[in-house]
């Protein structure tokens, strides 16, 4: 319980600090999702992904001192061209990273490069078909290189069977551990979280017990998706932040703790709830990302809420989603 409370964010900003363009065209018309912040250069950054109805691309914001107020700095990582595996989709959503909680947020570099993860989807449309997981390099973080999938649906395991989604890369005692989720199947489906590891960030090995993250029994929050990890340490302990999605229709973060990233203990606590009606959260609170500015934590999260009009500038849309935060003061 003394871990739960150094985690717990209780205030909510209550507002998105990014948030789709609704402009036609823009890689961020529809939505925005994905939040990954870090510190660079003096500066906090964050990735995040936008959805212009075809599929997703990435983009990079960067932060006044009080990660409040975010300046969209532009797509980094785009569309492939025809016939590759980002053609319709390319969303970054890790970067390698100082592994302390409480720590920095600065970026590691292998081989003087930085180092980041991306999935993409076969097909246009909202994560159409089976996505892959791959690695990405960049020297100056505004333009991104992939490398062909790293992992993709294993053949005759059922948890993965129906596509692979978000991943978290971080390094430890010389290995590099690549978690994600996944779904067993097309519709419907479930989602639950494993890993793979590798010395090289070429071979990938899968951990044999996976998935280490399981969903949860019927009526709790997370029955149908333990999904979207994001992997940190605090005092000794490992923390997965994940999101889980229950029956009742909502998705909610929680946190589960782990002494050697193999075995993962949930907390059953959610951290950040939906908000009541009229909130910008009253849909989703989920897919965290998490650093901490003089001990002060930040759980950046996507907020989703109905559209109260339909018609938002030049984008019909049913749904806000966007990007916001809670903190411990």
């Amino acid at each position: 319980m003394q871990q739960i409370r150094s985690l717990t964010t209780a205030e909510k900003y209550g507002q998105l600090v990014i948030g789709p363009s609704y402009k036609r065209g823009e890689f961020d018309s529809h939505a925005v999702d994905c939040p990954f912040p870090f510190f660079h250069g003096g500066r906090f950054w964050m990735t995040y992904v936008g959805w212009d109805g075809i599929g997703y691309q990435t983009g990079l914001a960067v932060s006044s001192e009080d990660l409040v107020t975010w300046e969209k700095k532009g797509i980094v990582l785009g569309r492939g061209k025809k016939g590759t595996r980002t053609e319709y989709n390319a969303a970054l959503t890790s970067i390698l990273r100082d592994n302390e909680l409480f720590g920095p947020g600065d970026l590691k570099q292998v081989n003087g490069r930085f180092v980041g993860t991306y999935h993409a989807y076969p097909q246009p449309g909202y994560e159409a078909g089976p996505a892959v997981i791959g690695i990405c390099y960049s020297d100056d973080l505004r333009s991104w290189r992939t490398c062909p999938p790293a992992l993709e649906p294993e053949p005759g395991c059922s948890w993965e069977a129906g596509g692979l989604y978000k991943s978290w890369l971080l390094e430890h005692e010389n290995m590099y551990y690549l978690f994600y989720n996944a779904k067993n199947r097309a519709k419907p489906w479930i989602e639950q979280t494993g890993f793979a590891t590798s010395r090289d960030l070429s071979n990938w090995k899968r951990f044999e017990g996976n998935p280490v993250l399981r969903i949860g029994r019927a009526g709790e929050f997370d029955d149908r998706f333990a999904s979207d990890p994001c992997v940190l340490l605090h005092e000794d302990t490992w923390l997965m932040f994940y999101f889980g999605n229950c029956s009742d229709g909502h998705a909610r973060n929680s946190v589960a703790f782990s002494d050697d990233l193999k075995i993962w203990q949930k907390s059953g606590v959610v951290l950040i709830d939906v908000g009541l009606e009229g909130s910008i959260d009253s849909r989703h609170a989920h897919k965290p990302g998490l650093i901490a500015k003089d001990k002060q934590l930040f759980h950046f999260y996507c907020a989703v809420a109905p559209a109260k009009d339909r018609h938002l500038g030049e984008i019909e849309h049913g749904e806000i989603r966007g990007i916001t935060f809670a903190t411990n003061k």
